[in-house]
Parts: C-alpha cells; structure tokens; sequence
C-alpha cells in the first residue's frame, strides 16, 4: 500500500473519533471504523465488477456525483482501496442549464477517461441524463449490499506512491475543462505538511465545515484529511449553510469545535449574522484555527468577523491566512498559530511603478496597499520569486512565485492530452504575483488580472475592496475586470478597466446611479485611477465557479457584450 493508504487503514482500525453528518436535521454520528468498514465492501463490490456499470481496476478513474459527506466519505475510500482514482464532479444548482451541465460533464468525464460515476443523493434524478448520455453509472447507495455483514478482505491491489488518487477539477479561466493529477506521494505528503503546520491535535481537535467537497479545501482539507489521521469532524453541505449562515456558528459552539475553514467571503457573511445574533446565544471560545484562503483575504472582512465574534468568546487570533491551490494538493503555506491576521502595509507607489514591496512611513495611509502575511511555505515546500527573464529576485522585490516539493502535482489532464505543471527542475509557475519577506509568503494578485495603466500595475483586488464599501454593493460581489488596450484606427492604445457590482437595488434606476458615482469615487480617492465603466447587476448576476470565487475572464465577457 501507498503511505496515504497506510496511514488511513491504521488510523481506521485504532481511532475511536469519526464524523457526525445530517445536522441539522437528523445528526447521525459514525466513527472512522465504521465509514471504512463500509468502505471495504464497497471496494469489494467494486473490485468483483459486478452491477449494471461494471467494476473498478487499478488505474480506473472514477467520478462521483453526491451531495451528503456521509455517502461520499466511505465511496472515495472504497475507490482507493479497489485501486481507483477519485473525480468529484462539479455539481449542478436548481438554476443550471441541464442539457449544457450533460455536456461539460461528458467531456469531462472524457478527458479523465472516467470508467464509472458514482451517484447519490440529492442528484439521483440525473440518472436518466446518464443513461441517455451513455455514461455508466451505479447508486452509491447499492454499493457493498451483496457484502452486508460481512468484513471483505482488503482487495489485493498495488497502490504505488506515483499512482493517482484524485483528479482536482479546476475552474481557470477558459471554458475547457482541467484536472490536476494529485498522485499518492502528493497527497501524503501535503496532508502530513498542513497536520504539523496546523499543531492539529487528533485527540482533542473538532473540525467543522460546510465546504463543497468537489472544492479542494473541502474534499482535501475537511474529508480526507480528518479521515485519514483520525479527526472528529462535524460536517454540513454548503446548500445548510447558505440557507443559514449562522448554522456554522451554532455548529460550532454546540459541538465546541476548534478547526474550520472558508474563503473570505465566508466570514463576511458570518459576520454580519453575528452582529445580528442574540447575546449569549453562541460559545466560540472553543475555537483555536479559524483559516482564511482560496480568494484574496480582505483584512476588513477578517475584522469585522472577529470583532462580531468578541461578544461569544471568539478569540481574533485564531484567524490563519492560508495560501494554496489544487497543485500543491491543497496547501502552500500557514500563517503562524495564534497571530491572528498579520498585514504588510506597503508603499503603493513603489509597488506600481518599481514593482518593490516597501513599508510605507507612517502618515502616508492614502497611498499605501495592504496584503496579509501569509506564513512560510509548509515542511516540503520551497517558494521563490523570478522576473519576467527569470531571474530569481530578492527579498520584498515583487515577481512570479514558484514553487518546488513533494506535494507538487506532475501535471493536468485537459481535453487535449496531458500537460506537465513543472520545469526540468520541478519549478511550478503559480501565476500568482507576489513576494517573500522574511521567508514569509505574500501575494499581490493573479499575473493574468494586472491593470496596467500609465505606467502604474494595479492589482483587481485593491479596487475591488474600494468599490464594496459603496453602500449598496453585496459583500463579496465587486469584480474589476482589465480592458485590453485598443488596436483599431482611432482607438485607444491604453488599458483600462470596468467595474461590475451587484446591488439588491439593480432594478431601481436612481439608485443604481447614485451607486456607480459612489463606486468611481471610491475607487478614484482609494487606488488614483478611473473606471471606465461601472455595471450595477442584481444579486446572482456575477459569474462564479462552483466554490463560489468570482470569475473575472467570465465577468468580462459578461460586461463586454
């Protein structure tokens, strides 16, 4: 067996922890030993290939299209037993497009060459566009019954460390589908990096979490992670959450629970529900490792959350800036325990122009840019920071991060073959910009989104935070978007940009007006440019990936036609 599969097996038979599911409903708690009890016969009955979509060898990737932890937690373990590798697929909405998600999920299921789907509530309906598609599938549900009350022998497979184990759907930027190919040695090593990174505790840490498991930081960080070192996990869907927010809170204060994890708009939205919330009604003080990543982090979200939280104990250092992606597996690097958020104030004049991170002086606060500290890349990782020729830059000089390690995935799948993720020397561009200092991680924005403009690179988010403390804009929903300079006869050779907005009052013409001046002279006093344009849109307008990040190459489309 592969050491990922090793460590989970052991932890399986000597854990007594395990993940409580169903909340908040009818909460149903399973201990690890019995998830992989289920597990082995469902490895069993996949490996005996019997049933109407055929069975799982070594290699085979499978897809899996279920909501409920509860069902996907033992179905990826029993596809890694039968020596499979795991797809979770992305998951349709009440307002998606039925016929255009078959087709995406068809070339997807193409591209990995998927030999199975697994299927389980609440997406049981779609079975029909499966068969219709021709695309195999069996109900999670069935899985192991033909071996209930028996204990199957683990199936006799290899499981090398190159194997795959899971194929990371990624959004990017295109409408081309993509998955990271993270193998055994990948995942093993990035789940014991961010364990020690964390101090996790494994018999004393309560994990809670709503996230999406087809996301990274879900099926990663709050499945398999818990799952394979033995953690006490209580877990909603995001459809729980997004129907009350303050479930996660209450969640987290009934079950005194000390790891969680979301993207920043998350604790925005957590924090208005606190502000809200009826005193002494919730108890935070349990929690010790609040981590903030996968989208920019706005260190006035963060302390908006911790100053709402104050009131039930929650304590404003347990908020960890992260930094990571689905090609380091899940992490990069952790802010260190018990900091809180940490915030490098920098000359925006010098970063501009001379692409330099310097401290600002004091007294300057109209022109400085305000990035967090994101911590030292975790045990096994190793970053730099090269120009556009490639040489490798010093401390606080601001350039393209990359990225070295075991947990560096060799490559993706796309539609048109394999592609490689590192150099000759195991170098991963990220695509992000940023810089160390310190050995410490900070990034600036995505290389693709930069706005250049008289000279000046403008990262998206600065005037992003600008345009969402309009009163009127959604928390969360303010996207700016690089117009590439003109080319045509007469047309204009500069770069600029258009700021998109949602706004319940979309509808109401006045309003929307009175927004787009407040949001250009926001962004004007705050960053020094103007926008060319500003578009008000009503709420669910803006194009998001399925975690739920904005899209910018969408929202550009949507604003340029």
């Amino acid at each position: 067996m592969s050491h990922f599969l090793d460590l989970l097996v052991a932890s399986a038979a000597e854990s007594t922890r395990g993940m409580t599911t169903g909340e908040p409903r009818e909460p149903v708690r399973r201990t690890w030993a019995q998830v992989h009890a289920t597990a082995r016969r469902i490895a069993a009955d996949l490996g005996s290939g019997a049933g109407a979509g055929g069975g799982v060898r070594p290699g085979t990737s499978v897809a899996v299209l279920a909501g409920e932890p509860a069902m996907i937690a033992p179905a990826a373990q029993g596809v890694w037993l039968a020596g499979g590798s795991v797809t979770m697929l992305h998951q349709p909405t009440p307002r998606t497009d039925l016929a255009a998600w078959a087709e995406d999920t068809v070339r997807v299921l193409d591209m990995i060459g998927a030999g199975l789907v697994l299927l389980g509530p609440p997406f049981d309906p779609l079975a029909d566009v499966l068969t219709q598609r021709g695309i195999a599938f069996r109900p999670i549900g069935s899985l192991g019954a033909s071996f209930e009350g028996d204990d199957p022998p683990l199936p006799d497979v290899p499981h090398d460390e190159d194997d795959t184990a899971l194929l990371q759907l990624t959004s990017g930027s295109t409408a081309e589908p993509k998955a990271v190919r993270i193998t055994h040695r990948n995942l093993y090593a990035n789940l014991r990096a961010m364990v020690t990174a964390s101090e996790l505790k494994v018999d004393r840490d309560i994990m809670v979490s709503w996230l999406p498991l087809f996301h990274d930081m879900g099926m990663v960080g709050f499945l398999t992670v818990p799952m394979t070192v033995g953690l006490e996990l209580v877990t909603v869907t995001p459809a729980d959450f997004l129907a009350r927010p303050l479930l996660w809170a209450d969640l987290i204060s009934r079950y005194g629970g000390t790891v969680t994890a979301a993207p920043n708009f998350a604790y925005a939205v957590l924090g208005r529900q606190l502000a809200r919330a009826e005193a002494g009604s919730l108890d935070l003080s349990s929690m010790r490792f609040a981590l903030n990543g996968a989208e920019p982090i706005d260190p006035d979200a963060v302390a908006s959350f911790t100053g709402a939280g104050a009131r039930f104990g929650l304590r404003p250092e347990c908020v960890v800036a992260a930094y990571g992606m689905a090609e380091t597996v899940l992490g990069v690097s952790f802010a260190k325990i018990d900091t809180g958020l940490e915030v490098d104030v920098i000359d925006a004049d010098e970063l501009e122009a001379h692409r330099r991170a310097v401290p600002a002086e004091s007294g300057h606060e109209a022109a400085v840019r305000r990035f967090p500290l994101l911590g030292p890349p975790l045990p096994g990782l190793e970053a730099r920071v090269v120009d556009d020729s490639g040489r490798i830059l010093g401390d606080r000089e601001v350039g393209a991060i990359h990225l070295r390690g075991e947990a560096v995935t060799p490559g993706y799948l796309t539609v048109h073959g394999p592609e490689a993720t590192q150099d000759a020397d195991g170098w991963l561009d990220t695509g992000d910009q940023g810089y160390l200092t310190d050995g410490t991680v900070v990034v600036c924005g995505r290389l693709k989104d930069v706005i250049i403009m008289g000279g000046r690179n403008i990262f998206p988010t600065d005037i992003e935070r600008a345009a969402a403390e309009v009163d009127g804009v959604r928390a969360g929903n303010a996207v700016a978007v690089r117009l590439d300079a003109g080319s045509g006869v007469g047309a204009s050779r500069r770069e600029s940009f258009v700021v998109a907005v949602e706004s319940r009052r979309a509808a109401d013409d006045e309003a929307a007006e009175l927004i787009r001046k407040e949001v250009t002279s926001r962004v004007v006093s705050s960053v020094g440019v103007r926008p060319a344009r500003v578009v008000v849109l009503p709420p669910g307008s803006l194009p998001k990936t399925p975690s739920g990040k904005l899209r910018r190459a969408a929202t550009k489309d949507l604003v340029s036609g």
